[in-house]
């Protein structure tokens, strides 16, 4: 019997020449990471949110970089305009203020209330400050 050609075989390379080049690989992609999971370097916090600074538990003004007072705008100026006494100015703790405004309420039997009520008018308007001269919350 005589055999026909025969086929090369595809493993076994032929005398003098070259391996042929590894198959292309692409590189192993990480996984992302689970839901919810930060990507990258940053890592938020434990609990979501920045540790609050002992010195500022109110927060700070954004602009000056002053820790906000423990009084709100809204409680001094309504306290100026609903008793007209000096009472805003005692709350936010200003009492020189508010000894003067309630002495002159009382000396003029009542016509001075006018200063306090227009006081507690310019406290909602303006960006009011306490006795410690930090600036009065908004809320």
């Amino acid at each position: 019997m005589t055999q026909g050609p025969e086929t090369p075989d595809p493993n076994q390379q032929p005398e003098g020449s070259a391996p042929p080049p590894p198959p292309y690989e692409q590189p192993a992609q990480p996984t992302p990471p689970p839901y919810g999971q930060p990507q990258g370097g940053y890592a938020p916090p434990a609990g979501g949110f920045a540790a609050p600074n002992p010195a500022a538990p109110y927060g700070v003004h954004p602009v000056t970089g002053v820790p906000y007072s423990d009084k709100t705008k809204l409680v001094a100026g309504l306290l100026q305009i609903l008793i007209p006494l000096g009472i805003g100015r005692f709350y936010i703790g200003d009492t020189k203020t508010g000894v003067w405004q309630l002495v002159v309420t009382i000396l003029t039997c009542g016509i001075g209330a006018l200063w306090p009520f227009i006081d507690g008018i310019m406290i909602l308007a303006t960006d009011s400050k306490d006795a410690q001269g930090r600036p009065l919350r908004t809320s």
